[in-house]
């Protein structure tokens, strides 16, 4: 029955020592999702820091490093699975300078957790981890008022800091936002509801978890087969094979079907669909599979192969929305190198249009300073056409890495608009 439950990813977020850590590791504790072994060591590394329990942010915090600061670094991922779902987590940093993790522990999430301190309320971090949320087109935000056990359960504080997250998010598209009063320290309204909070009506954080609708976010209308690879065996029995192998982004490929090679234009029709030399009367996304066409035509890495009746557009000039990963601030005019599904172009940045300020979600034309973690709506010219979509309709074609060629250094991740 485990087996057929749906899959949840979800990710927590929030400012540093907002107990994103601690939240986890008592979801992980109290749902017993942990091997023996595990609490044995934590047991023991909790008394050697001297901790009267267990330390939950250790279930989470799995770094050397991260265990001797107390801090979460790197983006831990956490697998566990209840009667009614299993799930993957991904613990990221609270630190500013670790807001670009965040984004690749968002990337691929059904639902976000947005810690907040209720001593503290809506801080800057809080409004960066939402706005990230809300670009990636998160489609759930589970709001966790966090150390309600230091404000004494108090109503009040909870209810403030819902005026001000949503004072703050009217200005976000974001369907589904939730609050939930919790002490993760405690236990309270995590797994069990508290008993300190009897004026909380709602569900505690894994019920909400485990009845969460979720919708898929893989568009199954539009089929997108970037090629990955040729292959061409060189036994006498397939010499005269090739095949196309790739990951399906999106949409339904069947043999039969009429097909256009971009960006060439070249038309054929699929022969056959296989998976593991196995053929396939379908495919779907995100299945990797490899495809051989009718007629012999010119396809190469980087090239997509789409539906005739249903083509992306061709474009060498992109907009999109693009947060800043590196140290080094962007540079208008600088070329860089665009990663966009299995395609490689040289581009440069055009023109800024606007940056984002977090506090006010208002956009700011005149400045074009945009350093790291900061948000921006700019205009990229490459040196060939990318087959791209908007990133609300088709995650994989709508998204793109920009690479500092010198360095190989990731810039800077984009939701083409």
């Amino acid at each position: 029955m485990i087996n057929n439950n749906q899959l949840l990813r979800f990710t927590t977020a929030g400012s540093v020592d907002d107990g994103k850590s601690t939240l986890i590791g008592r979801l992980l504790y109290d749902s017993k999702s942990i091997f023996e072994d595990q609490l044995e060591a934590i047991e023991n590394t909790s008394k050697q820091k001297g901790h009267d329990g267990v330390d939950l942010a250790l279930f989470t915090d799995g770094l050397r490093d991260e265990r001797e600061q107390g801090i979460t670094i790197d983006v831990a991922y956490r697998y566990f699975t209840t009667p009614k779902r299993k799930f993957i987590i991904a613990d990221t940093p609270g630190h500013i300078e670790y807001t670009r993790n965040m984004i690749t522990g968002a990337s691929t999430a059904n639902a976000a957790l947005i810690l907040v301190d209720a001593r503290h309320g809506v801080i800057e971090q809080t409004k960066r981890h939402s706005f990230i949320a809300s670009l990636l087109q998160i489609p759930h935000i589970i709001v966790c008022i966090n150390k309600m056990d230091l404000v004494d359960y108090k109503e009040e504080t909870y209810n403030k800091v819902i005026q001000q997250f949503e004072e703050f998010s009217s200005k976000l598209l974001v369907k589904d936002v939730r609050f939930i009063p919790i002490s993760a320290l405690n236990g309270d309204n995590v797994v069990n509801r508290s008993e300190n909070m009897d004026w909380y009506q709602g569900a505690p954080l894994l019920h909400t978890l485990e009845t969460m609708h979720i919708s898929s976010d893989i568009n199954k209308v539009d089929m997108r087969f970037p090629v990955q690879t040729v292959i061409r065996p060189q036994s006498e029995e397939h010499r005269d094979y090739r095949g196309y192998a790739g990951r399906l982004s999106s949409g339904i490929m069947r043999p039969g079907d009429e097909v256009t090679i971009m960006p060439s234009g070249f038309t054929s029709k699929v022969k056959s669909v296989e998976l593991a030399n196995q053929p396939l009367e379908e495919a779907f996304a995100p299945m990797s599979v490899t495809v051989e066409l009718e007629d012999d035509i010119d396809v190469s890495r980087g090239n997509m192969i789409v539906r005739s009746n249903n083509k992306p557009e061709p474009t060498q000039d992109i907009e999109i929305m693009l947060c800043w990963l590196n140290n080094s601030p962007m540079q208008p005019g600088a070329k860089y190198l665009v990663r966009h599904t299995t395609n490689d172009q040289k581009a440069m940045i055009k023109e800024i249009i606007y940056k984002i300020d977090i506090n006010t979600l208002d956009r700011n034309p005149e400045d074009k300073s945009i350093g790291m973690n900061e948000i921006a709506k700019v205009r990229l010219r490459t040196t060939k056409p990318l087959m791209v979509d908007p990133y609300r309709e088709n995650r994989s074609t709508g998204s793109l890495i920009l690479i500092n060629e010198s360095t190989n250094e990731t810039v800077a991740a984009g939701m083409i608009v």
